[in-house]
């Protein structure tokens, strides 16, 4: 390959920096850190929409194979030696009785030959020890601390907020999933097939930010979009 167009290729590698940590954000809505092998997750919700149905709301029930799906291709693409659910993976403490035999054999499948690490969130704040892996409140590589709900620290991976950002362009708005980061800490979207978000321009990611200057790593059809909070409405 030629070395132009090899570097051509590599500056359009889509990154999102934690505190002087370059990631790779995936169009899925998941991180990759590649010095690591580590991928990050978060908010699958699993079982949402049986946990919809046992309340009477009838949605399509395909949203576990839908994510699993999706989350298995992600991981077919970088094969990585750690993957991290950084919470709510499950969308409520039952649902993972509610997994049927065929997606428990997918996930068994997903988590062989490699660490597995289930965050705890507040859907699911027991996870059990029968779903593979290990569970933790939090987990701390180097400088980055991984966790479900974000705090602001410096170095911080989160999730549990769904951000998405909604963008005015020549009379049309479009709204969609996004990373949302400063450079120093960032709130990863939701994973889940049946997953809602919540407008960056809401006061949480103030708070949580300090201001809006922050950037919305926009998940496009074809590459991440960098637009900064402010420019968003």
């Amino acid at each position: 390959m030629p070395a132009d167009r090899a570097s051509n290729e590599l500056d359009e590698v889509p990154v999102v920096t934690v505190a002087d940590v370059a990631m790779v954000a995936d169009l899925s809505g998941a991180l990759y850190w590649e010095a690591e092998r580590l991928l990050i997750v978060s908010d699958l919700h699993l079982e949402k929409g049986s946990s919809y149905a046992m309340r009477g709301v009838l949605l399509p029930p395909y949203d576990t194979v839908a994510t699993l799906g999706r989350l298995g291709a992600v991981i077919a693409r970088f094969d990585p030696r750690c993957v991290i659910a950084l919470g709510d993976s499950f969308h409520d403490r039952h649902a993972h009785g509610r997994l049927s035999a065929a997606n428990r054999d997918i996930l068994t499948a997903l988590q062989a030959r490699r660490d597995w690490i289930w965050i705890s969130g507040n859907h699911d704040p027991e996870l059990p020890g029968d779903l593979g892996g290990s569970v933790a409140d939090k987990v701390t590589i180097g400088d980055i601390a991984f966790r479900h709900e974000p705090t602001g620290a410096r170095g911080e991976i989160a999730g549990h907020l769904h951000p998405k950002a909604r963008v005015s362009r020549r009379g049309r708005s479009v709204e969609r999933r996004c990373f949302a980061g400063d450079g120093l800490r960032v709130v990863m979207p939701a994973f889940g097939a049946y997953t809602g978000g919540l407008n960056i321009r809401d006061a949480a990611f103030a708070r949580l930010f300090g201001s809006a200057a922050f950037v919305a790593h926009v998940l496009g059809d074809h590459r991440l979009h960098a637009i900064a909070a402010s420019r968003c409405c």
